[in-house]
């Protein structure tokens, strides 16, 4: 086909606006997912409270919710990687699209900005979810899946404080307590980091398209 073939350009913009409404459904999804996960969190403080000690009901309450919120702040926290992914993904397909418009005519790459580089393709929609943008391993602990878990890893950490504090004094139960939030929080860091890494790539172009 020729760049300017309707049928093909009508299939690339269809595609287009699919793979942004997918965009805009896993970020929605995101902000959903993070927003319940606060709320929960925000609750169970509030019951907490209100069965402070010397209330009888603080230890049972305590030992129901926090264990709760911690599996709820893990599903969290693994589904967020999950959209961030597919955001890459779509990204990435998005960008392939964008390289066959600015191949259309020697004026479409004036007014169709380039978003990194030549070849447009995973390491672009990197680069516009500022993925590349810092130091590699930095660039973990900015998405929305570690924030999450940092939250979570405080739950899990004060859930083990508690717990510790029945058989320990208070200054190695909060010892032990930050050292399992530290250790959750570096193998999630861990965890996403590797399916970043390993994440799914588009396929490669045939050398005969437009785009290649």
């Amino acid at each position: 086909m020729t760049n300017d073939d309707p049928a093909l350009m009508s299939a690339l913009t269809t595609e287009h606006f699919v793979l942004q409404t997918a965009i805009s459904t896993a970020t929605s999804e995101e902000s959903a997912r993070a927003t319940l996960y606060v709320m929960a969190l925000s609750s169970s403080l509030v019951a907490l409270g209100f069965a402070a000690p010397p209330s009888p009901a603080f230890a049972p309450l305590a030992a129901t919710l926090l264990p709760a919120l911690a599996v709820l702040g893990l599903f969290t926290s693994v589904r967020l990687v999950d959209t961030g992914l597919q955001n890459v993904l779509c990204r990435s397909a998005i960008a392939r699209i964008r390289h066959h418009y600015r191949q259309l005519s020697p004026q479409a790459s004036t007014y169709i900005i380039a978003w990194a580089g030549p070849a447009e393709d995973d390491a672009v929609a990197a680069a516009t979810m500022g993925i590349g943008r810092r130091r590699d391993w930095l660039i973990g602990f900015f998405t929305i899946a570690m924030m999450i878990t940092a939250i979570n890893s405080i739950v899990i950490g004060a859930g083990i404080t508690l717990l510790a504090a029945l058989a320990l004094p208070l200054g190695p139960a909060i010892a032990l307590g930050l050292l399992t939030a530290a250790v959750h929080l570096v193998l999630f860091y861990l965890y996403q980091r590797r399916r970043y890494r390993t994440r799914p790539q588009l396929p490669g172009l045939s050398p005969g398209s437009p785009a290649a």
